[in-house]
């Protein structure tokens, strides 16, 4: 059965965070003076167990979920993810991960195995000085790439993720757009956002969209495409010389709330109905209490029946002081 809510968008995407923990840390997401040595990650008895996750996921795979992306933090630190992509590859969904693709070379085969479907990578910048800097771990971006290639190798379709932050890496627009047109693999640029108290988000900070696709249009020259399906998060472009496409996510300057059918799990099982959302639904408590599938179902239509949230279109300058799950809890 299909759940609405107030504004009568359906229940058709799930993002599933298996771990908060990452191998990185991104001055955006996980900056090191705020999760350092002694951050209080989650501990391995408070997430859910693959077996878990499975059957939360059939659940809501039952109320209309067509699309589910394992997130983190970095999944691909989640022991033996490949188990949990096995066990969600039966439910006829467009099954997907997002990673910052340093642990892809050694992995992918393993998820195209067990049935993932394709895969995106969070890339914000070709430059190794920058890319090292921007993730504070001294990560190389040639590994990066590698696994790109390796996840290309194992037959998974690819998409590339750039967060694009003023004064970080906006002149990398123009190289990422020429080098991934060249591979092959759709790029989407998103505006910085404010998810969270801890990456110091600012409006003067975001590059606009609107500034993204016209040196694009300069570079290249680039033209409009209609959304692929309703809920779509970006906008899509392809270049006019057909070397395939380019999106742009822009959650600040042009938001989506309108169309957003995403509901979040965090890896305790809190569920949550908006990437801004102050607080969480908490499903694990359900499921070790013994209830059925049917009393499961109940209390996620009865989550998403009530959604009203719409953030980002109420944002404004005073809402980043507004209390916010993190983004490396919740996934993006």
């Amino acid at each position: 059965m299909e759940a609405l809510d107030t504004f009568g968008r359906p229940l058709a995407d799930l993002r599933i965070s298996v771990t908060d923990r990452c191998n990185f840390r991104c001055v955006y997401c996980m900056p090191k003076d705020v999760y350092g040595r002694d951050h209080a990650f989650l501990d391995r008895r408070e997430l859910l167990t693959f077996e878990e996750i499975a059957r939360v996921a059939r659940v809501f795979v039952d109320q209309g979920v067509r699309k589910i992306r394992i997130t983190g933090g970095e999944p691909l630190v989640r022991r033996d993810i490949e188990r949990l992509i096995g066990l969600l590859a039966g439910l006829g969904v467009d099954l997907t991960l997002t990673t910052n693709g340093s642990l892809l070379p050694q992995k992918a085969q393993q998820l195209a195995d067990a049935g993932l479907r394709r895969i995106t990578v969070s890339l914000d910048s070709l430059d190794d000085a920058q890319f090292r800097a921007l993730n504070d771990v001294d990560f190389p971006v040639a590994r990066v790439l590698e696994g790109i290639d390796a996840a290309s190798a194992a037959g998974l379709p690819v998409k590339v993720n750039a967060v694009v932050k003023r004064g970080a890496n906006e002149d990398q627009i123009l190289p990422l757009a020429a080098f991934f047109r060249e591979q092959g693999h759709t790029l989407r640029f998103i505006e910085f956002m404010d998810v969270g108290h801890t990456n110091g988000w600012r409006l003067d900070d975001v590059v606009p969209a609107g500034e993204i696709v016209a040196a694009l249009d300069g570079a290249f020259g680039v033209e409009p495409v209609d959304a692929g399906y309703r809920g779509e998060v970006a906008r899509r472009w392809r270049y006019r010389d057909g070397r395939g496409e380019v999106g742009v996510i822009a959650s600040v300057t042009q938001p989506f709330c309108g169309d957003c059918t995403r509901a979040r799990l965090s890896a305790e099982g809190r569920l949550f109905t908006c990437l801004f959302a102050v607080r969480g639904h908490d499903l694990r408590a359900t499921l070790r209490s013994g209830a059925t599938d049917e009393e499961l179902e109940e209390r996620i239509a009865g989550v998403w029946s009530a959604r009203s949230d719409r953030y980002s279109e109420l944002r404004a300058r005073s809402t980043p002081d507004l209390p916010k799950v993190e983004m490396s809890y919740i996934g993006g």
